[in-house]
């Protein structure tokens, strides 16, 4: 790997007990099992968020964390942000769960940074009461958010407004 490789962390977040919020740790295990270039790391963190944020200590160039995302679209659709550290805010960290806006805002005090490319590759769940597996609209949007990850591992620039599409 060269220096100007960026390092990449796929992070998939969520709780598999939870119907559709084990959407991030269901990517997560389907993206590992692809070929991928040796500067990209993928891992299921699902609720273990002290794991995610001591891993971000490493100094990453990109972030790709992968959960369910409900913000009132329509289960399975998917949705790209681009994250900043001036949307972090402050959250209060649970060393036991998995709050992403706690565990990334925690990076300072704890003597890291926000990887300068940090995106959220969310896909609105239908169901997240108890149990395991996915529905079947969250299930069918696995394509989709691959294809994104995939456009966003290089690191390069790109369009959000067309990436969730699976362009």
């Amino acid at each position: 790997m060269s220096p100007e490789t960026p390092r990449v962390l796929v992070a998939g977040i969520g709780n598999v007990f939870l119907g559709d919020d084990g959407f991030g740790s269901e990517v997560a295990r389907r993206l590992a099992a692809e070929p991928l270039p040796e500067n990209v790391t993928v891992t299921d963190y699902g609720i273990r968020g002290m794991h995610l944020a001591f891993d971000l200590l490493d100094g990453y160039d990109v972030l790709l964390l992968v959960d369910a995302l409900p913000h009132g679209a329509a289960p399975g659709d998917v949705t790209v942000l681009q994250v900043g550290e001036e949307d972090l805010g402050s959250g209060e960290f649970d060393a036991h769960g998995m709050s992403p806006v706690a565990v990334l805002g925690s990076l300072g005090s704890l003597g890291g940074r926000l990887p300068p490319r940090t995106f959220v590759v969310g896909c609105e769940p239908a169901d997240v009461g108890e149990g395991i597996g996915l529905s079947p609209a969250v299930a069918a949007a696995m394509d989709t958010a691959l294809s994104a990850i995939r456009v966003l591992i290089p690191g390069d620039p790109v369009d959000l407004t067309s990436i969730a599409k699976g362009v």
